[in-house]
């Protein structure tokens, strides 16, 4: 009998542990947040767009009326370099920002005088080097009309789109404040003064229950304890935690940032109450607040979006050279044990996220092991003949191509997904080791820089958990693109050297 509710007990779902949050930040979890767009990228693209659009314009220009059949160089030069001036003086005439972007008045303006300026610096300098009569004066008025109406047509739907996203909160930097006392009202009163923030705060967080803690800062709610941050955050989007305690409350705030540092979110100390005072170049600033940068996102802005086409041009590549194999793959897995081809698994994506994991079944069907509760072992009886060469040869992960290329929820090159109930020696992976979920900052990737070192397979001791996490955080910080290549051209070599701890 005991046998049997030891059994019967083994085979219920194991239940993944979550911290209970207070109402008030259950509210604010379970409100619909979409995903943020980054300012940076927005005026990249528009600095690009608006190069590309004025060249466009120039020389259509030049073909519909100076010459038709034939190319003067000097002519696509001037175009070239009228328009990268264009985008020089905008950028000097401050427009482009996207609180710029929101207005009319003012982004016109700057906008129509620096596109003159261009134009009277090409006259001039045009003069100087005596080409004046050679520079057609009906193209260049048409160029100065028409390149002008095409800006504003794209200031005008750039203002559109820019104010949509604002209201669906995509613009917004969404923020919690650590210390619900004076200092962090007057905080969030700064904040709240300055009309072009994008800053929107949601609550406040704070240890003490005495006196000094307060359960509404300038409005703002408290939402719960510094240890409820981590679950807070990981249910909802927070793109910044901004600490409103004096730099004198030193070891209070290293305590916090012990528990804080795993999440994937820029934290800040405010400096606007400190009577100490840095030399300028050492703030930066949140709205007009300055702030003190102690730990910031990793893989943010243009880098992530060089990530993204990393994973989609590269992923989608390998796939479609790998569909031999994986058809083969997928036929001897069919013969060889009856069951489904394809195996899936609930694993820990970005910021701890769970992920749906396809990889071909390698284990018995009637042995699968959805959570991960029993490691595979050496010798293993539930591995099947083919699984055990698929597993050696890593064949087993080529299925999450798909989940690379189609669902975007891994990455080519990251840390390595662990399923949400992997065990070491009956201790969950962030219990054997300090900060482990710091490994979730980034995207998984189906390989990483712990497997091409040799650190893949069975996790049987605390160095060998520990090691992963070590290269994983050393990936994390050392992030580029030609590190993602240097990882992937190199799996394979260490797919034959080092796979000793595979079965």
């Amino acid at each position: 009998m005991l046998d049997a509710a030891a059994s019967a007990t083994a085979a219920q779902p194991q239940v993944e542990r979550r911290r209970r949050l207070s109402p008030a930040a259950l509210t604010v979890t379970n409100q619909k947040v979409r995903s943020a767009y980054s300012p940076v990228v927005i005026t990249g693209v528009v600095r690009l767009a608006d190069f590309v659009l004025l060249s466009l314009v120039g020389v259509g220009l030049y073909f519909a009326y100076v010459r038709p059949l034939a190319i003067h160089w000097g002519y696509i030069a001037s175009i070239l370099g009228m328009s990268a001036a264009a985008v020089v003086c905008f950028q000097a005439a401050d427009i482009y920002q996207v609180q710029i972007f929101r207005g009319q008045l003012r982004q016109m303006t700057r906008m129509i005088s620096s596109w003159a300026f261009v134009f009277l610096l090409f006259i001039g300098v045009s003069f100087l080097v005596k080409l004046g009569g050679e520079v057609s004066r009906v193209w260049l008025s048409s160029f100065f009309c028409v390149g002008l109406a095409v800006l504003i047509a794209e200031r005008l739907a750039l203002r559109s789109m820019v104010r949509a996203w604002a209201h669906d909160g995509r613009l917004d930097r969404r923020t919690i404040i650590v210390g619900a006392d004076q200092n962090g009202e007057k905080l969030i009163e700064a904040l709240n003064a300055d009309d072009d923030s994008d800053i929107h705060v949601l609550g406040v967080f704070d240890d003490r229950n005495d006196a000094r803690a307060m359960e509404t800062c300038a409005g703002s709610p408290k939402l719960g304890k510094v240890d409820d941050i981590v679950e807070f955050a990981r249910r909802t989007r927070v793109d910044l935690v901004l600490f409103a305690l004096p730099i004198s409350a030193e070891t209070r705030i290293l305590e916090m940032l012990k528990k804080l540092w795993v999440l994937p979110v820029d934290i800040r100390l405010s400096a606007h109450t400190n009577k100490l005072r840095f030399r300028p170049r050492s703030y930066s600033y949140v709205g007009k607040v300055p702030t003190l940068d102690v730990f910031e996102a990793p893989i943010t802005d243009w880098d992530l979006v060089l990530k993204w086409m990393f994973d989609r041009v590269v992923g989608g590549l390998a796939l479609l050279a790998a569909l031999p194999v994986l058809g083969l793959v997928a036929l001897a897995v069919k013969l060889d044990s009856p069951g489904p081809v394809l195996f899936r698994q609930k694993r820990f994506g970005f910021n701890n996220e769970r992920i749906d994991v396809y990889k071909f079944r390698s284990l018995y069907h009637h042995q699968a092991d959805p959570t991960a509760s029993k490691v595979v072992t050496k010798n293993d009886p539930r591995v099947t003949r083919v699984g055990r060469f698929i597993r050696k040869s890593s064949l087993d992960e080529l299925p999450q191509l798909f989940n690379v290329v189609l669902k975007g929820n891994l990455s080519l090159v990251g840390p390595r997904p662990h399923a949400v109930q992997s065990k070491l020696e009956n201790r969950l992976f962030d219990e054997a080791v300090d900060g482990y979920f710091a490994r979730h900052r980034v995207k998984p990737g189906i390989t990483g820089w712990a497997q091409i070192n040799g650190w893949r397979g069975e996790v049987d001791t605390d160095e060998k958990i520990q090691k992963r996490v070590e290269y994983d955080l050393y990936y994390i910080e050392n992030w580029s693109v030609l590190f993602d290549l240097y990882i992937l051209l190199k799996t394979p070599f260490s797919l034959l050297t080092k796979s000793e701890n595979a079965y």
